[in-house]
């Protein structure tokens, strides 16, 4: 291997499954889709994600490392870190999201908020991915980091998808309710994003190799019922008052 073609496999196998994602959830908006623009700087905010929360995951790490001596046991220590580095990767998603597309006018739909979710967390999948794929790749086969690759592909980019999609599904919900039930919505959809992806992290340390596709079954499955909610997200429509006059 040449030293540009590992980095060019490693590319290649995070970024174009992410974006053979991306093409797949975009369709769930082909109605009135999003700006190209838009869902550029989402993929890219969630690419800039994950340089954001590496940094912040050694530390937790390494502070929980110290602790392990006289509060924890290793075991302990291993899934509390993996808890911790989940909810920072929730909050960090949803936290690009909000400074860079959430706000926008062209966020006028409660099926947008789970497109532009969806899109941040394929751009996570992404970066995180390749730098997954380079670590290995001295001395492998392009053949094998594309394998390698794709297993990433039907397994932690889906996390990412589903986890992030559960935030914005409460933000859609909550679409058209007053603020202070907007707020509710969007914790408890984090919650239960960091929930989501913690159970996985703790089942995929603790469940065989042999039974690790059956881990991965569950993700499916809870993509299946995110589809289900997105339909019925996609018929919620503003409550028009009608005004009564009298004669």
């Amino acid at each position: 291997m040449s030293e540009l073609e590992p980095v060019l496999a490693a590319f290649a196998g995070g970024v174009l499954p992410a974006l053979a994602w991306l093409w797949f959830w975009r369709r769930e908006d082909s109605v009135h889709p999003e700006p190209r623009r838009l869902i550029a700087l989402a993929f890219l905010a969630g690419m800039v994600a994950v340089a954001v929360v590496i940094p912040m995951e050694k530390f937790a790490a390494s502070y929980l490392k110290t602790q392990e001596l006289w509060l924890l046991s290793a075991a302990a220590t291993t899934t509390l870190t993996f808890i911790i580095w989940s909810g920072m990767e929730e909050l960090i998603k949803f936290v690009m999201a909000k400074l860079t597309v959430l706000r926008r006018r062209e966020d006028d739909e409660p099926i947008d908020p789970v497109i532009y979710m969806v899109t941040v967390a394929l751009g996570f999948a992404a970066a995180e991915n390749t730098l997954f794929l380079l670590s290995p790749l001295s001395g492998d086969s392009l053949l094998q980091t594309v394998l390698t690759g794709n297993l990433r592909f039907v397994g932690a980019t889906l996390l990412h998808v589903l986890s992030s999609a559960v935030i914005g599904a409460a933000i859609g919900i909550s679409f058209y309710k007053p603020r202070r039930t907007k707020h509710l919505f969007v914790l408890v959809g984090v919650i239960l994003a960091i929930v989501l992806h913690s159970t996985f992290n703790f089942l995929i340390l603790n469940t065989p190799e042999e039974h690790l596709l059956r881990t991965f079954g569950f993700v499916w499955i809870g993509v299946i019922a995110l589809l289900a909610v997105l339909e019925y997200i996609k018929r919620i429509h503003p409550v028009i008052k009608k005004s009564v006059w009298r004669s």
